[in-house]
């Protein structure tokens, strides 16, 4: 079984959050593979923590994908300041003696975007709504790299390290069986509150969870690395919960056209066409646009936002929202049948490294400063008596179950399969246990009685 075989079996997806099935992405040949411990995102501790304990697995999860790739050069990049996770990496190269190199990043935001990184490391921007493989990359997260090491050895994707910070009496990591309650992970993490939201993944892009009962349905999957937990007052949600109507009506009447939005936006630095000030400027007159030309040329440029929030979380002094903006428009644009023209050969702006986001001040800017620096130093495992496991935990098809209400599996085992007919990632049980329930969302397993 070669790699791509190994870790379609396993179930391997981008860890990172997106969820692209990875033998789909190693089904490739690049110039450079690039390892993502940047950890994008400020408040999460998860690839911090699989960096300085796990580093050998990381460099020889790296040399075997960079070996399949056939790729010239192996980068792992990561923040300059992370100086602990720096030094078990070195530790790991050089006891492999591999040809592995450390490229280290200020602290910005968003130095985990897998396009930024790219630019920051080779010089390369990715052509607009391009992936890394079209100028010779294919980029991965350390999460990732490790469930791959696993796959070669066997091991499917069967848990999941993840941290828990915020109003909680300390910032924890966790090792959770797929399908854990989210529940249970922050009731082990102490909340300091006894009514919480949560935002799963990061404070900029993650998801946010008000209403109790879909914290209570929730679970980890396979792209889970991060809780935050916060009143549900906090800025976040409130912003979070804004109707297009109440966007559009501020805009129109509150937006000074200063720029801020387009001359901080991460796309923008590395060359490609998106001018949020422009797309905000229009908006009052979007309704009555019938031409598509005319559509084109005053909307056009929010197909290429990649949502990361910059512009209305940091950029605009007005607190205006022209990610969001960007993303109703993206979806009129679908509507309409709009086909908006790539730049396939963009160039980073002259300006593009003097116009990082800090993230201290990002954070600043979030409300979250009396969590951050806060860091999770010890793992805790969690064995819970019952799991859901979703059977769709990744880009594309879910998978089709294998098993039925009564069977009994073990960890490890397969419990819904690729779909047949377009991109999938299998599923396995990832405890001992029965089948109690099966519903198109996903599987119900329990463990066996002793």
């Amino acid at each position: 079984m070669n790699l791509t075989e190994a870790v379609k079996a396993a179930g391997v997806v981008g860890a990172g959050g997106a969820g692209f099935p990875t033998h789909v992405k190693l089904s490739a040949k690049a110039e450079c593979f690039l390892v993502n411990a940047a950890e994008c995102e400020p408040l999460i501790e998860t690839d911090k923590y699989l960096c300085r304990t796990f580093p050998d697995r990381v460099v020889a999860a790296a040399v075997a994908v960079a070996g399949h790739l056939g790729a010239k050069r192996t980068v792992i990049a990561l923040k300059g300041k992370y100086h602990a996770e720096i030094t078990a990496l070195e530790g790991a190269i050089s006891r492999s003696g591999a040809q592995v190199e450390l490229f280290r990043m200020k602290t910005f935001y968003p130095a985990g975007d897998e396009q930024t990184m790219v630019q920051q490391v080779t010089g390369r921007s990715v052509p607009e709504r391009g992936l890394p493989l079209d100028v010779g990359c294919v980029v991965d997260n350390v999460g990732t790299l490790l469930n791959i090491q696993d796959a070669l050895e066997g091991t499917p994707v069967t848990e999941k390290y993840l941290s828990v910070v915020g109003e909680v009496k300390e910032p924890i990591l966790l090792k959770v069986p797929v399908g854990t309650a989210l529940t249970a992970c922050v009731a082990e993490a102490r909340p300091n509150l006894a009514d919480y939201a949560l935002i799963v993944g990061g404070p900029m892009m993650g998801k946010t969870l008000t209403d109790r009962a879909a914290i209570e349905a929730a679970v980890v999957t396979k792209t889970t690395g991060n809780l935050i937990v916060l009143p549900k007052e906090h800025y976040l949600f409130r912003r979070a919960q804004l109707p297009m109507e109440t966007i559009r009506h501020q805009t129109k009447s509150a937006c000074i056209q200063c720029r801020m939005c387009t001359d901080l936006c991460p796309r923008y630095l590395i060359g490609h066409q998106i001018r949020p000030n422009l797309v905000m400027r229009n908006l009052w007159r979007e309704g009555s646009i019938e031409d598509n030309e005319e559509y084109l040329r005053s909307f056009g440029d929010a197909a290429n936002c990649c949502d990361c929030g910059v512009c209305e979380m940091f950029a605009c002094p007005m607190g205006l929202s022209p990610r969001k903006v960007n993303g109703y428009i993206k979806g009129e644009l679908r509507k309409r049948g709009i086909q908006v023209p790539r730049n396939m050969e963009p160039h980073a702006r002259e300006f593009v490294d003097e116009r990082k986001t800090p993230t201290d001040r990002l954070v600043a800017r979030l409300g979250l400063s009396a969590y951050y620096g806060l860091h999770a130093h010890t793992c805790i495992p969690l064995e819970p008596e019952t799991v859901f496991i979703p059977f769709q935990q990744h880009i594309g098809k879910p998978a089709v179950p294998v098993k039925a209400v009564g069977d009994p599996v073990s960890k490890g085992e397969l419990l819904a399969q690729a779909a047949p007919d377009g991109l999938s990632a299998n599923i396995h049980a990832s405890i001992d246990g029965v089948v109690t329930e099966i519903t198109p969302a996903g599987a119900r397993l329990c463990r066996k009685e002793v």
